[in-house]
């Protein structure tokens, strides 16, 4: 097969449960042309070098895809009594100077110095809501869950809802919306069938809506703030000033909509591995402190986010004896380059142990994800807490069903039968945070 061939496979739902042995096809060629402007990079050195390069821009209007992947503006705008702000691109689909002002300006908020205690003081938070939502499988007498629904998708939502300043009870409401913008982005063949043309649709209404229920809170917020991420970036007395209403729209939809997906993904994508491979349940379960790097070599294994699509060449670029052309869509492949067996002995096993393990799990370069302290707290936190707990658990179906979106891959569903569950043991916790923090 030509690598066009190999790379519309790999984007089918039919094969999202294991799209590896395509990226492996693709691997062989660890830069391939798959459209006349659309290029796929699957090797990691290649990807390493691609992410710290300043000719691949990641501004979604510079790139052929743009059109596809940015949210339109509000059809009615005019139609509506309240404000709509300008469509502004959020901070992983812009370049410097402009990502870096935004980037900061969030991280005032976030993260050290500024902000030094907004992720830490999420962890008792974290571990009562785990051990509550084991605590009712429990009282309903049950023996099967699953992880998705019952587990993983409550803790991230609720933790970057609290963080941002967003009422957790509107939850069930933009949960829809961003189901069908993630289902409804796709950029494979399957895109194109009448079904795909619906969830297309499905989306495009899923992002208007999401767009005006976040306009309308941050109005509020302009006008009464509260507590939360949202009221400091348009209240900011620092050295930037208060970030623009519309770029705090634009990067709380981002981040929103990161803690509904990569975040859950990456919890279930943990579950699934450790189950998958006999016996390392039980050794996780009897040693906690190798949860953090059992999660770290999850990410390299079954990364949450397979690529970022919004890439592009802003001038010619050699590279392994290809030359991406100016203006060409650049697709860095961090799932395959996890694999590249030029980087990782036996790539495809699972290995807690594995040494110099600098996976693309969180991305690489100025783009790094601005939430990664974030989602290792909360994933440590979520699986030491599940495997204290969950006793003798295993698989219902393996493969699980699968999310559809080829950009943040994760199960849908992940049932799990189990023996019982134990007592909570609050004072376990602490072990695995201190060690992801450190």
């Amino acid at each position: 097969m030509t690598a066009a061939t190999v790379w519309a496979e790999a984007m089918k739902y039919e094969h999202r449960a294991d799209p590896y042995p395509f990226f492996d096809q693709l691997r062989r060629t660890p830069v391939a042309r798959v459209a006349d402007d659309q290029y796929v990079v699957t090797g990691y050195w290649e990807v390493l070098a691609l992410t710290h390069d300043p000719r691949i821009s990641s501004d979604i209007g510079r790139s052929p895809l743009g059109a596809a992947l940015a949210a339109g503006p509000v059809p009615d705008a005019g139609a509506r009594d309240g404000p709509v702000y300008e469509q502004v691109p959020s901070i992983i689909v812009t370049d410097p100077p402009e990502h870096d002002r935004a980037r900061q300006q969030v991280m005032r908020h976030f993260g050290p110095p500024h902000a030094p205690d907004v992720i830490p003081g999420t962890e008792p938070g974290i571990v009562r809501l785990c051990n509550e939502l084991l605590d009712n499988i429990a009282a309903d007498g049950r023996t099967r869950l699953d992880v998705v629904d019952d587990y993983a998708y409550p803790v991230p939502v609720t933790v970057i809802c609290e963080i941002l300043g967003i009422p957790v009870a509107d939850e069930p409401t933009f949960h829809v919306w961003i189901h069908d913008m993630l289902t409804g982005t796709d950029l494979g063949p399957d895109a194109s069938t009448a079904e795909g043309k619906v969830r297309a649709e499905k989306a495009r209404a899923g992002r208007i809506a999401l767009t005006r229920y976040l306009t309308d809170l941050i109005e509020r917020v302009r006008r009464e703030p509260r507590p939360g991420l949202l009221s400091a970036m348009i209240h900011d007395d620092g050295p930037a000033g208060p970030m623009p209403l519309e770029r705090v729209l634009s990067n709380a939809r981002l981040l929103l909509v990161a803690g509904h997906d990569s975040t859950v993904n990456t919890i279930s994508n943990c579950v699934l591995t450790l189950l998958r491979n006999p016996g390392t349940y039980e050794r996780v379960r009897s040693l906690p402190e190798l949860i953090p790097r059992a999660i770290e070599e999850v990410q390299r294994l079954q990364a949450a986010v397979q690529f970022f699509p919004s890439r592009s060449a802003t001038a010619d670029i050699d590279i392994a004896g290809i030359t991406i052309p100016k203006g060409a869509a650049v697709h860095l492949v961090y799932a395959a380059a996890n694999r590249d067996p030029k980087r990782f002995a036996d790539p495809d096993r699972f290995d807690i142990g594995r040494p110099d393990n600098e996976h693309f799990g969180w991305g690489s370069g100025i783009h790094t994800c601005i939430g990664g302290p974030l989602a290792r707290l909360e994933v440590n936190l979520a699986l030491e807490t599940f495997v204290q707990r969950v006793a003798a658990p295993g698989l219902v179906v393996d493969p699980p069903p699968y999310r559809r979106s080829q950009i943040f891959r994760g199960p849908r569903h992940l049932l799990v039968q189990f023996d019982h569950l134990a007592e909570r043991d609050d004072s376990g916790s602490r072990q695995t945070a201190e060690t992801t923090r450190g």
